[in-house]
């Protein structure tokens, strides 16, 4: 029998209903058994007879029940019953086992530095840019007269390229600063460089398909490309940058890092970048340029890009993440219009189009002069900090144990070292003494180089001084230990 807690604060006919579905899915009501009528049920537990109605309707509805004129309201001959809670399994499906996103992701995790339980006093890290209060006001500024301005239009399913007026400003400032110029159909926008590799390698590669990637070079690169099953084969890097000479013959692909080099940081010379171009041309593959930090380059203009030379083969890649910040997520991919086009049609399948009031804010503050602002005062400080970094690796005799590499441009520089450092018990000990910096290892796929990759945008320039002094007693100690007995 049905009954009612009038203290219970459900509606009646939510309580009259739970139980019978509590008596139905136990078996209590058996398969095929008849109902009593609404009206004597009604009158038997004390309520009206709309409310049983209520409850027959609602258990009709969701199957449990079936009806007919003569037949009365019965039991559905295919309810399921549940077992004894014992037999019930207690999880869900397992989900399968991935050991190559697994791999991916634990490599992922440490090119980042995962950040351990041991205080960290000094953090090099080369992933963040410089951020400050007036960055953070500005963009407020930005986002509230966005939202303010904004119309209803704004807020439906956008254009799978982007946001048409963002990627006006983007074709301005490649046009002025970079010397690139396209029109907005070259131009889709996407949600960081993985995003902008995945949907390349979806849209542009078959899987099997070779492509060769720089060693020491960016780790999300060859894992986005592993993971959609394409062949990855490193070529070494140089003081001239990319060894092109190395280059799979079968590639279809070349990701490269020609204004600084990711990790290593050198410059890729002239002869190798019209090698490159001219490879391109003859065997026909992609060159896919990542030109993540050429701004900051503290002697002369930033270098000519790939792609102005050699657009029909080239996709361009640039980013927000360093020239603002990270949590933006938005990153542009500029290229021949076909290509441009395919991979806008697999971006429009898979993700639709980006978030649109991101898009907004940043067309704001690219529009309003928030942007050029920015780079300015950005570049200032990266000029000091640069400055800085250098001169306490030579004055605290660091350099003396490794050899610098990337001093023109970017925001990290590279101190490598020869092959007997035991980099993961140096950089242990350095997180030890409160200073996390990240091992060159982290960038190899199949090289065996070593050293240390410092960033310096997010550490002032008396904490740097202090950082390298560390590091420098650190070597200095290391090398002590390893000298003979005289």
């Amino acid at each position: 029998m049905l009954t009612v807690n009038r203290d219970d604060e459900r509606p009646i006919w939510q309580q009259l209903l739970d139980q019978a579905i509590h008596n139905i899915t136990t078996g209590k009501w058996q398969p095929g058994e008849l109902l009593l009528p609404s009206r004597e049920l009604a009158s038997l537990i004390g309520v009206s007879r709309s409310t049983i109605q209520i409850v027959y309707e609602e258990l009709f509805s969701r199957g449990y029940t079936v009806t007919s004129r003569r037949g009365g309201t019965r039991v559905s001959e295919w309810t399921y019953a549940t077992r004894p809670s014992e037999d019930v399994a207690t999880e869900g499906p397992v989900p399968p086992d991935l050991p190559l996103l697994n791999a991916t992701i634990g490599h992922l995790h440490g090119w980042f530095g995962d950040k351990d339980s041991r205080k960290v006093e000094i953090d090099f890290s080369p992933h963040e840019p410089y951020l400050d209060e007036h960055f953070q006001k500005n963009w407020r500024r930005s986002f509230l007269q966005a939202s303010t301005e904004t119309n209803l239009d704004s807020w439906a399913y956008g254009n799978a390229y982007g946001y048409q007026p963002l990627r006006e400003q983007i074709q301005r400032y490649l046009s002025l600063e970079r010397g690139v110029h396209v029109t907005i159909d070259q131009i889709m926008l996407t949600s960081g460089a993985q995003h902008s590799i995945d949907l390349i390698a979806q849209a542009l590669l078959q899987e099997g398909d070779t492509v060769s990637v720089e060693d020491p070079g960016f780790p999300a690169a060859w894992m986005a490309m592993k993971y959609r099953r394409m062949q990855v084969v490193s070529v070494p890097v140089d003081e001239y940058g990319l060894c092109v000479d190395h280059i799979h013959p079968g590639s279809k692909l070349v990701y490269v890092t020609p204004s600084h080099q990711c990790a290593v940081g050198v410059i890729m010379s002239e002869p190798r970048r019209q090698q490159l171009l001219h490879m391109a041309a003859e065997q026909q593959f992609w060159i896919v340029e990542d030109d993540y930090d050429s701004e900051f380059r503290y002697r002369g203009d930033p270098l000519p890009t790939l792609f102005s030379q050699r657009p029909q083969n080239t996709l361009y890649m640039m980013s927000f993440s360093k020239m603002i910040a990270p949590g933006i997520r938005i990153s542009a991919i500029i290229g021949p219009k076909e290509a441009i086009r395919q991979l806008v049609q697999v971006h429009e399948l898979t993700y639709r189009h980006l978030p649109i009031m991101e898009q907004l804010t940043l067309t704001h503050f690219i529009e309003h002069g928030h942007f050029m602002r920015h780079m300015r005062r950005v570049r200032n400080v990266y000029r000091r900090r640069h400055e800085a970094m250098t001169k306490a690796i030579i004055t605290t005799g660091l350099g003396e144990h490794f050899t610098l590499s990337g001093v023109e441009t970017g925001l990290h520089i590279l101190l490598e070292a020869d092959k007997s450092f035991v980099e993961e018990a140096e950089t242990n000990l350095a997180l030890e003494k409160g200073i996390r910096v990240y091992p060159l290892s982290k960038y190899c796929l199949k090289s065996d180089r070593k050293g240390w990759v410092l960033g310096f945008a997010k550490v002032d320039e008396s904490t740097i001084e202090e950082g390298i002094f560390r590091l420098a007693e650190i070597t200095r100690r290391s090398s002590c230990k390893m000298l003979p007995h005289q």
